[in-house]
């Protein structure tokens, strides 16, 4: 399998590309970002750019590509919703429809989150723009998968961009064994992020359906056995 992979520096990203390099199934990983990854691999190949939407360098060879993973997001605290659409939105439209154009038999997986409003009904600005991006996606005519993750919890060294996110981190850590028992299904820790998207890219995976919550989540990712 031959992944592209955008949003490598967050957290979820971050945990998706350490999966990516130790599994044997995955050959190659083309990592698009703005930001270098600091991280040298056999397998990896990096490309930093200003515009990550920008796919028409003629050495990707984008239709050699088996997935797709796309994990870069930003926070809608302080934005307007019209700038929280365009990264939200705009730019991950812009990327999939130039990767279904190249080869419509891609495997792409969209982080979005617990309480995505497919309705475009609801009050929540984020809800409805991440709504309304699940469902542009699903039309195009790649196989396409919406992960609903609700707490990553990141995990193997993997760090957060954000100072803010370490900071929450370091002081609910304490609380995930409390949540797991009340909510098991709801910690996902940041490697059953990017196992449960290697499994939905693999040949003869069952998936039910092509939104995934956390509970789909950790069970593709085995998550359940292997708990931190």
């Amino acid at each position: 399998m031959k992944v592209i992979l955008f949003g490598a520096t967050g957290m979820i990203g971050r945990g998706v590309l350490r999966e990516c390099l130790r599994d044997d199934t995955v050959t190659s990983v083309l990592a698009i970002g703005r930001t270098p990854l600091g991280v040298t691999h056999p397998k990896l190949r990096e490309r930093v750019q200003e515009d990550p939407s920008d796919l028409s360098a003629p050495d990707l060879d984008l239709a050699a590509y088996d997935a797709c993973f796309f994990c870069l997001g930003v926070s809608s605290v302080g934005m307007k919703e019209e700038e929280y659409r365009r990264i939200t939105h705009d730019l991950t439209l812009a990327v999939a429809r130039t990767l279904a154009a190249a080869n419509p038999r891609l495997t792409f997986v969209y982080v979005s989150g617990v309480g995505t409003d497919s309705t475009g009904q609801g009050r929540s600005m984020w809800a409805r723009v991440k709504g309304q991006t699940e469902n542009d996606l699903l039309e195009l005519p790649f196989q396409a998968y919406m992960f609903r993750p609700g707490i990553v919890q990141p995990v193997r060294g993997v760090p957060s961009k954000a100072r803010l996110n370490r900071i929450l981190y370091a002081v609910t850590t304490p609380l995930i064994p409390l949540v797991r028992r009340i909510a098991p299904d709801l910690v996902i820790p940041s490697e059953a992020m990017g196992r449960a998207m290697i499994a939905v890219a693999s040949p003869g995976t069952e998936v039910a359906g092509r939104t995934l919550r956390p509970k789909d989540i950790n069970r593709l990712g085995g998550a359940a056995t292997r708990h931190n």
